[in-house]
């Protein structure tokens, strides 16, 4: 049977972005679906704007540490409209950037949602597309939970698009999202609480990582309440849907917000997809099922990033893309390591992580050692500031091969793309204390552990 398409992609975010216009390069006919705008998450309601908001929120902190350092600062004053609007010019500017690469590649662009009709058939507002090839990349949306009251939050979506900043915001949940925008909220002069269900933040972290970050951000000026759930929210006042919220917590105090942040996990948003009707396996919470080359249930259709069950990182969607690419055209078998993949938490103070945590580590049975450090930066002998930073490296005995290393503080994310380099190569401890340090920085630490910074294991 003759296709349309030799491949079709619903979904323009990165990963969707990047298979298509590769495989357009290539010489195959290739078109992509994307009702919204192009880039998808990350671009217009995640990390890209996201980390911009981060930049502004700490500005907040910079000025009253500046005046250790001999900085007068009078007046200064935050105007919330001008940093939305400014980042939302930056991200149309993306969006063009987008769209330049995909038509300049050969692919075409169907604006509006794609669902399927069967195996090799979409439909996009009403005209159907064929094609030998169809690749589900269409991410991921934020989970809020239903209870009296939900229709009164908003997600992250809505962050980025505030009319105006409340005084006063809660932000429920302990995950990236809850603790990065606590801390931009923060930043920003709002007065914020960071409610969490669960005995401590960040679950999925090492565990020295996850309290030493809680008790930082206790110490920036986020209100930390821990073991903390709502049971339900009201409107302060009935005639204004705009106004304050009401919230009872389920330990029975009830509390007044601005706004209302739930940031609670996010699911893949395969709702209007009607995957059914191509035969697509479904897992938990909708997430599609695929093999080890990213194939579905169904031969001819392929899936990769958020939509998956696999990592949910920008980065690793992109290196799917190219993975999969290369096993459609070029016959190379997929070997996708998921392993000492680095990411970064862009809180106040960011967090970056690559290999093992300890706990991971003693799950597995690995004999290994920890060589774990915290201190006041430089910065904060003379910011009058009283934050700290956290270094851990973990060590396998067996054959001295650093498999974990973890850091809250700043330039985390920095710091630690480059220790995902050494750690992905199999750097060993000893490649580690032959690298000379640079100095004065913090980063600097992590090639001079010495036997006094292991850490005492029970």
């Amino acid at each position: 049977m003759a296709y349309q398409y030799d491949l079709f992609v619903i979904g323009a975010g990165s990963g969707g972005v990047r298979a298509s216009r590769v495989a357009a390069s290539k010489g195959y006919k290739v078109a992509v679906a994307e009702g919204s705008a192009l880039g998808g998450t990350c671009v217009n309601i995640g990390c890209v704007p996201k980390k911009l908001f981060v930049y502004a929120s700490e500005y907040g902190h910079g000025f009253d540490e500046a005046a250790g350092f001999g900085w007068k600062h009078q007046g200064a004053q935050f105007n919330w409209s001008v940093l939305r609007d400014n980042k939302t010019k930056e991200i149309e500017r993306l969006n063009g950037i987008y769209g330049n690469l995909l038509s300049n590649a050969g692919v075409e662009l169907i604006s509006g949602y794609a669902s399927f009709v069967d195996a090799h058939t979409v439909i996009v507002d009403g005209k159907t597309y064929t094609a030998e090839r169809i690749l589900i990349a269409v991410g991921a949306k934020p989970y809020i939970p239903e209870f009296n009251g939900s229709d009164f939050v908003v997600s992250s979506n809505e962050m980025f698009f505030l009319d105006e900043l409340p005084k006063k915001a809660l932000v429920v949940g302990g995950g990236y999202i809850a603790v990065e925008f606590a801390g931009i909220l923060n930043g920003l002069g709002v007065d914020t609480a960071l409610a969490y269900r669960g005995d401590q933040l960040l679950r999925g972290f090492d565990e020295d990582v996850r309290v030493f970050a809680s008790e930082e951000y206790k110490k920036s000026g986020i209100d930390v309440r821990l073991n903390t759930d709502v049971e339900r929210i009201v409107l302060a006042d009935a005639a204004n849907k705009n106004g304050a919220r009401i919230v009872h917590f389920k330990d029975g105090h009830s509390e007044e917000f601005g706004l209302i942040l739930y940031a609670t996990g996010r699911v893949p948003n395969v709702g209007s997809l009607a995957l059914e009707k191509a035969g697509v396996k479904t897992g938990k919470n909708g997430a599609v099922i695929i093999d080890n080359n990213f194939t579905t249930s169904v031969d001819s259709v392929f899936a990769l990033g958020d939509v998956t069950d696999r990592i949910q990182l920008t980065p690793v969607a992109i290196k799917e893309a190219m993975a999969l690419i290369a096993y459609w055209f070029d016959g190379k078998e997929v070997d996708f390591d998921y392993d000492n993949i680095p990411t970064a938490v862009f809180s106040q103070p960011a967090i970056g992580t690559v290999g093992l945590s300890e706990q991971e580590a003693e799950a597995r049975g690995i004999d290994f050692r920890v060589y774990q450090t915290e201190f006041r930066p430089m910065k904060h002998t003379l910011s009058g500031g009283n934050a700290r930073s956290l270094m851990k490296l973990l060590v396998n005995n067996t054959d001295d091969k650093v498999i974990g290393a973890h850091m809250v503080g700043d330039y985390s994310g920095e710091i630690i793309q480059g220790l995902g380099i050494a750690i992905k190569a199999g750097a060993t401890k000893a490649d580690f204390d032959d690298t000379v340090g640079v100095h004065p920085t913090s980063a600097e630490e992590f090639v001079t552990f010495s036997a006094g910074s292991l850490k005492e294991r029970k």
